[in-house]
């Protein structure tokens, strides 16, 4: 076919999905499998005092039941590698809990039967004695102890540059604000799952219904359960959608491998809605206090931000990643001569946190844009204006961000035309007639307003992706690779890649991912990283497959190898409709092992090859919102949203489209309906979704994408940036500003998400 780099061809993965043959966790079964159920705290914080089982394991079909004392040789779930590692140590989640629980949801006890009706009949009959103990519910309460002698302040972080002291000193004006961003989480359509087999024949142990990062959670998995990396293989299924909080190692992870191997029978565990609730990462949770300078001119002179992180009851596998990415892009795509930050990662009687999609970013982009709205509000200006004088300028690219704490990373940004972006984004939703709409509408008594964030995102995290391709002797190609799939059209997006560099269908192609045995490396998909890192990959090695053909086919037909090409799998001579050809697949069978025309060709048309990068790419965006807010329910309407992106090169913009609106409508979510909410005994409040209100399609407009490549990477061979956080980064932001505007308040909104009871309020203010 014709090119196919760039275009919006149809996704391989749906024809399974559409017609019922997907396979997702809960749909794996082996023989003579068990199954388990997770007996857990009913409290946030308390010592246990006893657990009794007898009573479980007296019922019919109950095949053991497990507290901390069955599994002494397997230590609490690892971090994967952290900078500060050894100080989180202390802080990691035991598998089954010892001596005291730490949040409602702990697991206390794994009870395994041959059904999982009987398990959770079983799990019901464990009867343990707690002796409750003061719970910390707010990230602001005074703090407590952990563990006897280890206090819940985990870390305080650092991260700054320039002289914050003289810029504040110098300020024309100065803006401060207090500021809360909600408790909420990806909350996807398939909740957990995990299935654990053990070949003895093989004595291989393996973990099916894994998802997002195999080879990483790998590292973790050999290292608690001390197998050796030949041992351990994972699998990737169908994924329900992962955002970040899919693929990290849970309790549940560690159980299932380890009774599999003791029982030596599978085990299954199946997470229930009100368990995923209760119990899956969550994330968002801080309060900040931040101030920004600035001199007459509305440009910035220096921003300072200090936050309490809630990181929940432990530190789970991302350590403090979180924090670290609130602060590493706080100044966003804005030119700030000084910052300073300062996180204090803190412990709470609360489901853990870890990261949920574009970590940090949501939280410091809400944050950012309310310094730049309030600025523009003390001075008097336009809160567009404000930014546009303030924005790195194409010119300054690439720009460095560099700061003095050592351990801090430092950004290089590669490349960007923010105000051009900007341009765009006001001509795309007609700035000059909609901002004399909307305040005529709001002069007839409309509560009706605009608001804007522009961000900054980081993605393609390295250091190094590889790929196999081969070529089968029918032209069939596939391609093997350490990255994974969590709905995002990974397998379509390889396959595009490939095709282009190769010179095939790209339906012709097979993509392999999420099989740890059949590759042994791999990061997987976190860091909005398997298109730029993964996609380079199969990129170099699509490239040395053209090659190795070229030359082949070159012997074949007797013609030097630039003036070939390879068109739909067939090799030609350039420019020549008709002529000497040869096809990919009897390339492949000139090259078989036992061909006797191999000569000293190296056996296969394939190849393996590796990119690697110490840089990461910065693609940028701007979100654009109209709300109308009813004045009696305090209900927030959504009239239009934009999602301006530049994404440096599409692969497939209709894939990067879907990515962008998903991550708008979770956006949305969390700015005005989504939230964990705790009673001040530490009891979830949000454990149904009549509770943990999502947004509907009723509630979500048609989200408007201004997509952009005006601005490829330097870094990578295809120019690609990252799209998967795109959508979500700046949509607090927006809202916020828009609802400022509709009650003509500015700085009105301190706090996320802007439900109707605390619209309300805002309102009642406005009156007051």
């Amino acid at each position: 076919m014709d090119k196919v780099l760039g275009q919006s061809v149809p996704r391989l993965e749906d024809p399974p999905l559409i017609t019922g043959r997907g396979r997702f966790a809960a749909d794996i079964n082996f023989p003579h499998q068990l199954h388990m159920r997770v007996v857990r705290s009913p409290h946030a914080h308390a010592e246990i005092r006893s657990i009794d089982t007898q009573e479980a394991l007296a019922l019919p079909g109950i095949h053991g039941v497990w507290t901390a004392s069955d599994i002494p040789d397997i230590g609490p779930v690892d971090l994967r590698a952290d900078r500060a590692a050894e100080v989180l140590k202390p802080y990691r989640q035991p598998v089954l809990a010892k001596g005291r629980v730490r949040y409602v949801g702990d697991p206390v006890a794994a009870v395994f039967a041959e059904d999982p009706y009987l398990a959770e009949d079983g799990a019901e009959l464990v009867a343990v004695d707690y002796a409750e103990l003061p719970a910390i519910v707010s990230v602001d309460d005074p703090l407590g102890e952990f563990a006897p002698g280890v206090g819940t302040e985990v870390a305080i972080i650092p991260y700054s540059y320039g002289d914050t002291e003289a810029a504040f000193a110098a300020a024309h004006a100065v803006v401060e604000l207090d500021l809360l961003t909600g408790r909420h989480s990806g909350v996807p359509m398939e909740t957990r799952g995990a299935i654990g087999r053990y070949d003895a024949a093989k004595d291989i142990l393996e973990l099916h219904g894994a998802a997002k990062v195999l080879h990483r959670n790998k590292e973790t998995l050999i290292r608690m359960l001390g197998r050796k990396p030949s041992g351990l293989h994972l699998y990737e299924s169908h994924v329900g959608g992962g955002f970040g909080i899919r693929g990290e190692v849970y309790p549940e992870d560690v159980l299932v491998l380890a009774a599999a191997q003791r029982f030596g029978r599978p085990v299954k565990w199946i997470e229930d809605r009100h368990e995923h609730l209760m119990c899956a990462n969550q994330g968002r949770q801080q309060h900040h206090w931040a101030r920004m300078a600035v001199d007459a001119e509305g440009r910035i002179l220096a921003m300072e931000d200090t936050f309490h992180h809630d990181q929940g009851a432990y530190i789970r596998t991302h350590g403090v990643v979180v924090p670290n990415l609130t602060m590493c892009l706080f100044t966003g795509l804005y030119r700030v001569p000084a910052y300073r930050a300062r996180a204090h990662v803190r412990l709470t009687n609360k489901t853990p946190c870890a990261t949920y999609r574009a970590p940090g970013r949501y939280e410091a982009s809400f944050v950012r844009e309310r310094l730049m709205d309030a600025a523009a509000a003390k001075l008097g200006m336009d809160p567009i204006e404000i930014r546009r004088r303030n924005l790195i300028t194409k010119a300054e690219m690439p720009y460095t961000i560099a700061f003095d704490e050592p351990e801090a990373k430092d950004g290089e940004i590669d490349s960007g035309d923010y105000a051009l972006l900007l341009d765009k984004t006001l001509a795309h939703v007609g700035w000059d007639s909609l901002g004399p709409e909307l305040a005529r509408r709001r002069a007839q008594g409309e509560l009706v307003g605009a608001g804007i964030g522009m961000f900054l995102e980081e993605g393609g995290l390295g250091p190094s992706d590889g790929a196999r391709i081969a070529v089968d002797t029918e032209g069939d190609v596939e391609v093997i690779t350490g990255g994974a799939s969590l709905g995002q059209g990974f397998e379509t997006s390889m396959a595009q890649i490939c095709a282009e560099a190769l010179g095939v269908d790209y339906r012709r192609i097979r993509v392999i991912h999420g099989q740890t045995d059949r590759i042994p490396y791999g990061i997987g998909a976190h860091a909005a990283r398997t298109t730029v890192m993964t996609g380079n990959a199969v990129h170099a090695t699509a490239l040395a497959v053209r090659a190795k053909a070229l030359d082949v086919a070159s012997e074949i037909l007797q013609t030097p190898g630039d003036e070939l090409v390879i068109a739909d799998g067939t090799v030609t001579r350039r420019g020549r409709a008709t002529g000497p050809s040869i096809t990919l697949g009897e390339i492949a069978a000139f090259l078989a092992p036992a061909s006797k025309n191999r000569g000293a060709h190296a056996p296969g048309l394939n190849a393996e090859e590796f990119f690697n990068t110490t840089e990461t790419v910065f693609p940028y965006g701007i979100h654009f919102a109209v709300v109308r807010i009813d004045e009696e329910t305090g209900h927030v309407a959504v009239e239009r949203f934009v999602v301006a992106y530049d994404v440096g090169r599409a692969v497939n913009p209709m894939l990067v489209e879907g990515q962008l609106v998903g991550g708008c409508i979770q956006g949305l979510g969390g700015a005005l309906y989504e939230e964990f909410a705790y009673d001040p005994h530490g009891q979830p409040l949000a454990v149904t979704f009549a509770d943990y209100l999502m947004p509907t399609a009723a509630e979500v407009p048609d989200v408007e994408v201004l997509l952009t490549e005006d601005a490829p990477s330097p870094h990578n061979p295809l120019g690609i940036k990252s799209a998967g956080e795109g959508g979500i980064n700046g949509v607090g932001a927006a809202i916020a500003g828009a609802i400022d505007a509709a009650i003509s308040t500015p700085g009105a909104v301190t706090q996320l998400p802007v439900s109707p009871q605390r619209m309300r309020e805002l309102l009642r203010d406005r009156q007051a």
